[in-house]
């Protein structure tokens, strides 16, 4: 069945009740009736409510930091790397499977849980001992939702999961991206980040937008990944210069921003340094010498200002991860709570470089709505916070909402490789963005009208005009790998 396009009605047909957020989207995408999802119509629902969840749920987002593979990879089963098996387990292949392992599953289990040598509907024995537990985490949610949503089923069970398992053959196949992120999730476009390559040339490049990674660029950095496609060989800064320039050179009109993570290896606190202090330090790195931690941080130091000066250039905001880690059992935070003093730090000696901070540097985020109140250059991205912690993610939203301007929020990121559980995160996040604004009229910090206003902003029109999408598309549209 690979290569096949699968129309809409056959999946709504063969799924059965694929569910309240199904019918939502492919009614509201026609222009006819809003309807809100079931849950809603079981709790007491005030008018007001029931008006900003029926904005909400039928407004668009525009998403802000995916990592999504390429629908033709996943289709040819090439965009599942290592262990991981593509079956029904892909939904918990990132995000949830460290709750699993932190609730008690051991590597052996997670191993198996998501190899491709057992049989899918076998693994459902490794999961069960854990899935209490971790159901009702916003990771765990996002996975609930997105089976529901997707392939018809309420609650997974040992009787459900072959079911699960058909859902997830009969939903894969090709044009499946375009159903679950727009028909489905009503997502304009999403920006992705690649990182390996360090900007990839989608093949729906309007729907897949990409940043240009720049985290190789200074951390290591990596020679072969970025020097191979410029064709330069390097031997020393100024050639790693003419390197990077090469990939703003070739892809910054096409890129939507710029993105690093590189506060999962070290704090952002980069100090301007001038080539020629590192120039010797970074000579010897490529001859493969040992060079100290402070010529590794100066070197990183450096070329990390490069290479956000050439963002500049091509008006590329950089993103920046910041707070929590993915993963399971290393998290320095003594060093994760130095982000937003290292954030202003950085707002303040680059003015010109707008900085997107991912994540709402989540738990430290009160800190995140001072640094976007006080500094021009400084935007806040709430991309994975709502399935870090969905409560959070509301109160932050409610607070920023009352403190810094909105036009410096952007609310939705999945921050997924899959797909299919970007549909979970995204309805977890209407769900917030509705609750902070039904909060705020109710205790009156807002009005009703204020607060139905500001909805297109903060769910698309704030991302539209900070990212330049109109004019991005435009020039998409013409990207020569089309």
């Amino acid at each position: 069945m690979k290569g096949r396009v699968i129309p809409r009605r056959s999946i709504l047909k063969g799924a059965g009740a694929l569910g309240p957020l199904a019918v939502l989207h492919s009614k509201t995408a026609h222009g006819e009736d809003k309807k809100l999802p079931d849950i809603y119509r079981t709790i007491n629902i005030s008018p007001l409510r029931k008006e900003l969840f029926d904005k909400v749920f039928s407004t668009p987002f525009i998403d802000t930091h995916e990592h999504l593979f390429e629908e033709s990879e996943r289709l040819a089963g090439t965009a599942t790397p290592g262990i991981r098996s593509d079956d029904w387990t892909m939904v918990f292949s990132l995000y949830v499977s460290d709750d699993m392992m932190t609730a008690g599953m051991s590597q052996q289990e997670s191993n198996r849980f998501f190899s491709p040598d057992v049989a899918p509907n076998d693994k459902w024995r490794l999961l069960e001992p854990c899935w209490p537990y971790i159901r009702n985490t916003g990771y765990g949610q996002a996975v609930c939702i997105a089976i529901r949503e997707l392939y018809g089923v309420d609650e997974l069970t040992a009787q459900t999961v072959r079911q699960v398992q058909a859902g997830y053959e009969r939903v894969r196949q090709a044009g499946f991206y375009r159903y679950i992120l727009g028909d489905l999730a009503n997502i304009e476009s999403c920006q992705v980040n690649c990182i390996i390559p360090p900007f990839r040339e989608s093949a729906m490049p309007l729907l897949l937008m990409q940043d240009i990674s720049i985290l190789r660029m200074y951390e290591g950095p990596d020679i072969e990944t970025y020097a191979n496609p410029a064709g330069i060989r390097v031997t020393s800064l100024s050639d790693w210069h003419r390197v990077i320039d090469w990939w703003f050179d070739k892809y910054g009109a096409y890129a939507v921003a710029v993105k690093s993570q590189n506060a999962y290896s070290r704090d952002i606190d980069y100090e301007r340094i001038p080539g020629e202090k590192v120039e010797g330090a970074f000579k010897r790195l490529l001859d493969g010498q040992t060079i100290t931690i402070p010529e590794k941080k100066a070197i990183e130091d450096h070329l990390f200002w490069y290479a956000a000066d050439k963002a500049v250039q091509f008006d590329l905001p950089v993103k920046l991860h910041t707070g929590y880690y993915v993963g399971h059992d290393y998290m320095p935070l003594s060093r994760l709570m130095q982000n937003p003093g290292s954030a202003a730090d950085l707002c303040r000696r680059a003015p010109d470089t707008k900085f997107v901070f991912m994540h709402i540097c989540y738990p430290l985020y009160e800190d995140m709505i001072a640094l976007a109140k006080h500094y021009t250059n400084a935007y806040v991205d709430m991309c994975w916070s709502w399935i870090i912690n969905p409560v959070a993610a509301k109160d932050f939203l409610k607070k920023f909402l009352v403190t810094a301007p909105a036009n410096k929020v952007f609310t939705f990121g999945g921050d997924y490789y899959s797909v299919e559980a970007v549909l979970g995160h995204a309805m977890m996040a209407r769900q917030g963005i509705a609750l902070a604004l039904s909060e705020l009229v109710e205790e009156g910090w807002m009005s009703r009208a204020d607060a139905l206003e500001i909805v297109d902003p903060v769910m698309h029109e704030n991302a539209r005009a900070f990212f330049n999408l109109d004019e991005k598309k435009k020039v998409l549209e013409k990207a020569p790998w089309r």
